[in-house]
């Protein structure tokens, strides 16, 4: 009887067996997603359950075909070894065809994520290009976007103090430098050489300087440069992780904290929040207190976005606000006080330590929204679409007996829309193309609840953009890349003259036609301004060999005047100074040449990167002093600027190296010379940066908890090159008037800092550790003040800090 039931349940199973269909055929192709070409040797299995039932592999015209399939619902695994694999369902009925496109060139972003520094989208490839990377920054996060970009070779800082710190690329700064946040311009009034970006530092992953217009995506008046704050890409697998960085530092008595937390799943969604509060008291030059000097900065931002490989959609926002004290001894009433001061070894105000900010002071708040998404198009590329908005709030505050205290006299508010849309074609094997329009419009509000003359005023501002530029790889080791961009810009004002001052600059007979009406002594006019500005690029890049690379960039930048420029009449008091505009400045249009040098020697322990360069800039626009020299206002008698024009040319060179003496032991040495002439006065211009030489060692031991220790050595040059621009006024001395020289123009001695670091890692969990560090700024206290920082007049920069860093990775 068991052997009937046995035999029995064998024959059933037998005949479900041969009941099933197993005889349908499986044909298909894999090709490349982006040109359609098909990819040979790719590996098709079809999976049952995870089980593997069949598989095949693709012959030379990307075509497979498997045999003996059984009817039903099944997964595809589809791979290449340049490709990244893909898994799809599948229902077989008969004889079934499958067409599978895939993303090829794996290898070529892999490589591209090792090489990043040179690889940033938008960026022109044939141009030098410099990258600080998240370990770098983050010894900076108590500190400013400025203070990071120092690290790299031909970038210095145009400084007010100690807290306002703006970058400068090869001799340039302010609307000559554009700074990209997040893949978004920003918009926060930086034409005011008092004005320090509003970024948070912290937000960034790696920090990319190209120095020239190598960037057309976002914008063709990149004189200067660009620089790129990008985060980090948001996770797109099921993943949870965070950092906090916590820093404390003596001079200042303060510090920051800053985290971050990720959360990513596995359908592609990615969410990432992070935050950073930054608080310093009066910080200390080496013999005194420099009064007034704190600072406090809040800042947060959120980001949502879906990354698939088809589409994708991103929301972000970020708040940053910062409120900033101006030294208290650079707050003068008149020339007699800034002769005074000049003359004084010491400022004349100085009190005991204090969190308190006083007047003067700044205070900037900056709100930022973008909405982005892509689409990938079947044998095309990525179309992406990116709309953003910012409003910039910024608050000056001086002292003024007949006004509370609370009543700024300087309230800008800048409201700014961009609108991108973005075309970047891949599916061709050697070249890439990108292509695209922007659009912004712009509002400037100057609250009249300051009661003081509107330094900027009110405006509206329209312009549109479009580009082109494609990279071709001639050879293996040949690689052009040009590109091309057309902007124009509307500018529509509303602004007071004083009707002696209107008449003083002629504008009574060469812009009668703006007047609206005369109010009294004051004369109400609507400047309307069109400009239409070209900018171009043209790069090589050839690989000599497997070692060694030569770049040559030129390019071609114009920009519109900013409304500082324009219309600048009235005291700006962070600046100390009567700032006046032109109607008359024109565009200013650069042309740049760079050739750029580099490679590994030595089996990789020596790398070096060259790069000398030439910027001729017609219609340089300038801010330097008046021939009048001072101007007598209300609130005193104050040192008058004005904004000019001449040609200019820029010839310098900067040099990076380093040397692996082993695996424990590195030298770093970077230098930088920058030669600026005004070529129609045939004189130097105002506010070039002193040659400098840096150089770092470094011990690295990774057995001892990644024990790092770094000394380096900073020596910057006297500036011998400068214009003459001082000036005569007269003081008072016995009760008489006498003629006194002002000298703003000598530059301050060179001076030599060493600085120390260190870092050691200890791991506290699978993913969890822990990293302290040390370091010690201006080691030996020196003295010394820097011919870029406006308040050298006034007093000595920055002395001895010690800082204390702990930072949690989990």
């Amino acid at each position: 009887m068991r052997l009937f039931l046995i035999t029995t349940l064998l024959l059933i199973g037998f005949s479900e067996a041969f009941s099933q269909e197993c005889k349908s055929t499986l044909t298909g192709e894999v090709v490349d997603f982006h040109s359609g070409a098909p990819l040979i040797g790719a590996t098709v299995t079809v999976l049952d359950n995870g089980n593997v039932k069949k598989s095949a592999i693709t012959d030379l015209n990307g075509k497979f075909l498997i045999k003996n399939v059984c009817d039903g619902n099944f997964e595809l695994e589809v791979s290449h070894p340049e490709c990244q694999s893909k898994i799809i369902p599948i229902e077989i009925d008969k004889n079934t065809f499958k067409k599978v496109r895939l993303e090829h060139h794996l290898e070529k972003l892999n490589e591209v994520i090792i090489i990043g520094d040179q690889t940033e989208k938008g960026v022109t490839k044939a141009t030098s290009v410099q990258t600080l990377k998240a370990t770098q920054i983050e010894q900076f996060s108590d500190a400013s976007l400025g203070d990071a970009l120092r690290e790299i070779s031909g970038v210095s800082s145009l400084n007010t103090g100690s807290t306002i710190v703006k970058p400068v690329i090869q001799g340039l700064n302010s609307s000559r430098i554009l700074i990209i946040t997040n893949n978004i311009r920003l918009q926060d009034q930086e034409w005011g050489i008092e004005h320090a970006p509003n970024v948070d530092l912290n937000t960034a992953d790696r920090l990319t300087v190209i120095k020239g217009s190598g960037a057309l995506q976002y914008g063709g008046d990149a004189i200067g440069g660009v620089v790129l704050a990008n985060p980090a890409p948001l996770a797109r697998k099921d993943t949870l992780f965070g950092k906090t960085i916590l820093s404390g530092s003596s001079n200042g008595r303060g510090g920051s904290i800053t985290s971050s937390l990720d959360k990513g799943f596995n359908n592609g969604i990615g969410v990432r929040v992070q935050g950073t509060y930054k608080r310093f008291g009066d910080f200390r030059a080496p013999d005194y207190l420099l009064t007034n000097t704190g600072s406090e900065q809040k800042s947060f931002s959120a980001t949502v976005g879906i990354n698939k490989f088809l589409y994708g959609a991103e929301v972000y926002y970020s708040y940053f606000d910062t409120k900033l004290g101006i030294l208290q001894a650079a707050d003068l009433g008149n020339v007699t006080d800034l002769i005074r001061a000049i003359n004084a070894p010491v400022p004349e105000i100085i009190e005991d330590f204090s969190y308190d900010i006083g007047l003067p002071r700044q205070e900037v708040a900056h709100h930022l929204v973008k909405l982005s998404s892509y689409l990938r198009l079947e044998r095309l590329g990525r179309l992406k679409l990116q709309y953003s908005f910012q409003f910039n709030d910024r608050q000056e505050f001086d002292d003024r007996s007949f006004i509370n205290d609370d009543v700024p006299v300087v309230d800008l508010e800048l409201t700014t829309h961009n609108l991108d849309l973005l075309l970047e074609v891949d599916s061709f094997e050697n070249s890439k193309i990108t292509a695209g329009v922007n659009g912004l419009f712009q509002e400037n509000f100057a609250d009249p609840v300051t009661q003081v003359r509107r330094v900027i005023p009110d405006y509206e501002k329209y312009s549109l953009g479009a580009f082109a530029g494609i990279a071709h790889n001639i050879t293996e080791s040949l690689l052009v890349d040009i590109g091309a961009r057309i902007d124009f810009t509307h500018i529509d004002a509303q602004k007071f003259y004083r009707g002696t001052f209107f008449e003083d600059r002629g504008y009574d007979v060469d812009f009668a036609d703006i007047v609206v009406e005369q109010v009294g002594s004051q004369i109400l006019t609507n400047p309307v301004f069109d400009y239409t500005t070209f900018s171009a690029t043209v790069g090589l890049s050839h690989d000599i060999n497997e070692n060694l690379e030569l770049l040559f960039n030129y390019g071609l930048a114009s920009r519109p005047p900013n409304p500082s420029e324009l219309f600048s009449e009235g005291l700006n008091q962070a600046a100390v100074a009567f700032e006046l505009g032109d109607l008359r400045i024109q565009e200013e249009v650069a042309n740049k040449l760079a050739v750029t040098f580099k490679g590994s020697l030595f089996d990789q322990r020596f790398n070096f990167n060259l790069t000398p360069y030439a910027n001729f800039i017609n219609d340089y626009i300038v801010l330097e002093p008046s021939e009048d020299g001072v101007i007598t206002t209300s609130r005193g008698a104050f040192q008058e600027f004005e904004y000019i024009q001449n040609d200019a040319r820029l010839l310098g060179v900067d040099f990076d190296a380093s040397y692996d003496f082993n695996d424990y032991f590195q030298l770093k040495t970077s230098f930088s010379y920058l030669r600026g002439d005004d070529t129609v006065r045939d004189r130097p211009l105002i506010n070039i940066p002193s040659s400098n030489l840096f150089n770092t060692i470094t011990y690295k031991n990774k057995k001892l908890k990644n024990l790092n220790l770094q000394l380096k050595s900073e020596i910057f040059f006297e500036q011998t090159r400068f214009p003459d621009n001082n000036f005569t006024a007269q003081i008072v001395e016995n009760n008489q008037f006498v003629d006194v020289l002002v000298d703003v123009s000598t530059p301050p001695p060179g001076y030599h800092l060493l600085h120390f670091d260190s870092s050691i890692k200890f791991d506290l969990g699978d993913i969890t550790n822990l990293e302290l560090g040390f370091s010690v700024d201006n080691i030996f206290d020196t003295s010394y003040r820097q011919y870029l920082n406006r308040f050298r007049f006034f007093a000595d920069d920055l002395g001895r800090n010690f800082t204390l860093r702990l930072k949690l990775n989990y």
